[in-house]
């Protein structure tokens, strides 16, 4: 008797887990859906000096000044490259430009990389999962310092942005539900996060 109901709670805390393990790969799938819809930028400082942090500042207002017709809330994840490479000198010159001005002389260096973030949650309370995005990035110097980042789309950090595409516009419900609840996924937010690092470390 005894042996018979052992197997029975095996059978269901195998059930529970398989249940688990399935609800995870599909939350992962989600996220996967979410991240490639955002665009996302990520300005490095030379170091974290207080001089170097005013820098990187000036060089993020300067690149997004010149490149506003290309930063106005409409450029995606997937047309990124193919619409900022050919303007990347342009804005490399600009950001230099600004580097000179302010009496340094760094290198600026800008790309459209996929590059790993980990869980954001944003004072309007979306969350952005963990893993990688497509981005834009500016090193500016050795890039060694605290770094300055946003998402250009759906443009939740650009005030000169067209207002009329919101993060609603561009996911569907169920990733609106993941984005926008955080407490009811805290767990599986971390779990991924840290699923994430580790297979970003044995790539």
């Amino acid at each position: 008797m005894k042996n018979k109901i052992l197997r029975v709670e095996i059978s269901i805390l195998i059930a529970i887990i398989m249940v688990n393990i399935f609800s995870f790969i599909g939350f992962s799938q989600q996220c996967d859906d979410i991240r490639n819809k955002v665009l996302r930028m990520h300005v490095i400082a030379n170091s974290d000096e207080n001089y170097d942090q005013k820098l990187k500042l000036k060089v993020r207002d300067a690149v997004l000044n010149e490149g506003g017709e290309l930063f106005d809330g409409s450029l995606t994840a997937d047309d990124a490259e193919e619409k900022i490479k050919p303007n990347i000198k342009r804005l490399e010159d600009v950001a230099i430009d600004t580097v000179r001005r302010e009496g340094y002389d760094y290198d600026v260096r800008i790309y459209v990389v996929d590059e790993f973030f980990k869980t954001r949650v944003y004072e309007n309370s979306v969350t952005l999962p963990a893993g990688e995005y497509t981005a834009i990035k500016v090193v500016i110097g050795e890039g060694k310092g605290e770094n300055w980042w946003c998402v250009m789309f759906p443009p939740m950090c650009l005030p000169s942005a067209s207002e009329n595409t919101q993060i609603n516009d561009v996911l569907n419900e169920e990733e609106i539900e993941i984005v926008s609840d955080y407490k009811r996924y805290t767990f599986k937010f971390k779990f991924l996060e840290i699923y994430k690092e580790l297979t970003k470390k044995f790539k």
